[in-house]
């Protein structure tokens, strides 16, 4: 999702360094990310795809979007998400994009209500999807 180079000031100079998150997902509900930390910009990339797979999520996806509207938090993050109907599409930008499209999320709206930062949106992001209920869940709530 991003990509960043940032510096050290030592004695000597400045050292690089370079740190990326990265979102990985199954395509039917199973999403995660993660941030990682190299002195090479593919080792961040590497490291960080290897915690994402260690650290899923899962979710219910219903007929391509989600069952119920849904908002998450993160630090300054706040995200909105409402169900769509077919032929809606995947309306949302920057890290949220992200998530939904490797989480297999065809049709949905969503807002960025907080900070824009990528790293606040998309745990912002998988703090939404983790509150979503299956229709049955719900039912046993309201009994």
């Amino acid at each position: 999702v991003a990509v960043n180079r940032v510096s050290k000031v030592v004695k000597g100079g400045k050292r690089l360094s370079f740190n990326a998150i990265v979102v990985v997902g199954n395509g039917n509900g199973r999403v995660g990310c993660a941030l990682g930390k190299s002195n090479e910009v593919q080792g961040a990339i590497a490291k960080a795809m290897s915690a994402a797979r260690k650290d899923m999520i899962e979710f219910p996806i219903l007929n391509g979007t989600i069952p119920h509207e849904v908002e998450g938090r993160f630090c300054s993050g706040h995200v909105w998400m409402k169900p769509a109907v077919e032929g809606t599409g995947l309306i949302s930008g920057g890290g949220m994009r992200a998530i939904l499209e490797v989480a297999g999320v065809k049709n949905i709206l969503t807002k960025n209500l907080g900070s824009r930062n990528p790293f606040n949106t998309i745990y912002a992001t998988l703090d939404a999807l983790q509150k979503l209920k299956k229709k049955e869940e719900v039912k046993e709530i309201r009994k």
